[in-house]
């Protein structure tokens, strides 16, 4: 985990698989910069995570597929998209010609506040799993 640095710092402008950087973690959110310089996921392979995912494109241009949509999510520079748990998703296409520079926020399905709405002024309790 880096405690402070630049997102833009080391970005590959080729590889031969995506890079991952993660810049914090807590028991109940993870945050990492993704470096994608062409890469796609199979056209038969599905995320289907646990946890919550936001995830917003800083450079570059992807595309996110999800189950059961015709229709694909292109993103550019500053667009973003959440995923809820169990919404099966792939990368159908990132640039090739220059690379896209993702951040991904990983987060517990259940908020981290109290049952009256209100957010919590304490850290989380542990969690129960490990998931981020």
């Amino acid at each position: 985990m880096q405690s402070e640095g630049n997102l833009f710092d080391g970005v590959p402008l080729h590889a031969d698989e995506e890079a991952f950087t993660e810049l914090f973690a807590s028991l109940r959110v993870r945050i990492e910069r993704i470096v994608s310089t062409g890469q796609a996921s199979p056209e038969t392979t599905w995320f289907d995570q646990t946890w919550n995912e936001w995830v917003i494109v800083l450079a570059g241009e992807a595309v996110i597929a999800f189950e059961g949509e015709h229709e694909h999510k292109r993103l550019r520079p500053g667009d973003y998209v959440f995923i809820p748990p169990h919404r099966r998703h792939r990368v159908a296409w990132t640039d090739p010609g220059r690379p896209t520079v993702w951040l991904a926020v990983h987060f517990d399905a259940e908020p981290p506040s109290s049952a009256s709405g209100q957010a919590r002024t304490s850290p989380p309790a542990e969690s129960a799993h490990a998931d981020g």
